[in-house]
């Protein structure tokens, strides 16, 4: 059967205006094939995504951990699901835990607050760290995801046995848009550089980027409705689709021998 390939750019409370981007694809050889992108309007759509019937491998756009020094700290567990269950019960709501990591960081010296994992910064160019509840909300995306991610019962590779026919990885999809353009910034703006560097990003998915070793196929009209996005949802799930495929190829899907049970780790590290 083969295996279907998901892309997931998430937010923490999608609408209509800003849903979750899902883009769906299969690789055959070394043809990473885009069947279509779907929105997803409200968590209830995203659970329904989570529960579909495998196999399928999704590269999912949120942190799957939380830093150590934050967790062990405040004695909120040892692996995944023992974080998110005392994060929940700590925490009704995503304000509640904006409060938790503010009380946390203020006792603590200045840039030493908002910390990262070691995963965040195995690369070139560093993702949020998942403490952040402003600007970019990932703390708040970790909460909404990754809680109903867990409640799914899909595999966690390193961090949480589930159904081996439904496969989770965190992607990052600025990681391997560094790897592609470099630190030019490619969207939350309509202005020519931006779609410039949105036609660099898409050129050279087609091309192949010779690490990966695949090469993305889009439609046509595909490719002008993703060029089209200012607002980069649809290139960014478009990048996490990628990431899956190269897991899909490696073996246990890349999971680092060193993997840390509560900080998790990005695709690629």
């Amino acid at each position: 059967m083969t295996l279907q390939l998901l892309g997931i750019d998430f937010t923490s409370a999608p609408t209509r205006r800003k849903p979750i981007t899902v883009a769906r694809g299969t690789l055959v050889g070394q043809r990473l094939a885009v069947q279509r992108i779907d929105r997803l309007h409200d968590h209830a759509a995203f659970e329904t995504l989570l529960r579909e019937p495998g196999p399928w491998l999704g590269g999912f756009d949120f942190p799957f951990g939380l830093p150590r020094e934050f967790v062990d700290s405040l004695a909120l567990g040892s692996d995944a699901e023992s974080v998110m269950s005392a994060i929940r019960q700590r925490c009704a709501g995503r304000m509640a835990l904006r409060a938790l990591v503010d009380t946390w960081g203020n006792g603590r010296p200045a840039g030493q607050r908002l910390i990262h994992r070691r995963t965040d910064r195995a690369a070139a160019v560093s993702s949020t760290s998942p403490l952040q509840t402003r600007y970019v909300p990932v703390g708040f995306m970790y909460y909404e995801g990754m809680s109903r991610l867990l409640g799914s019962g899909a595999h966690l590779p390193g961090l949480r046995e589930g159904d081996a026919d439904r496969v989770a990885l965190e992607a990052y999809p600025g990681r391997l848009a560094f790897e592609l353009i470099g630190r030019r910034s490619y969207k939350n703006g309509d202005d020519d550089e931006r779609l410039i560097a949105r036609k660099d990003v898409l050129h050279a998915l087609a091309l192949g980027p010779r690490r990966l070793g695949l090469r993305v196929a889009l439609r046509a009209a595909q490719h002008d409705e993703i060029l089209a996005d200012a607002q980069g949802d649809l290139i960014d799930a478009l990048l996490c689709l990628v990431q899956a495929a190269w897991a899909s190829t490696r073996p246990d899907w890349g999971v680092p021998r060193d993997v840390d049970a509560v900080e998790g780790w990005i695709v690629g590290e």
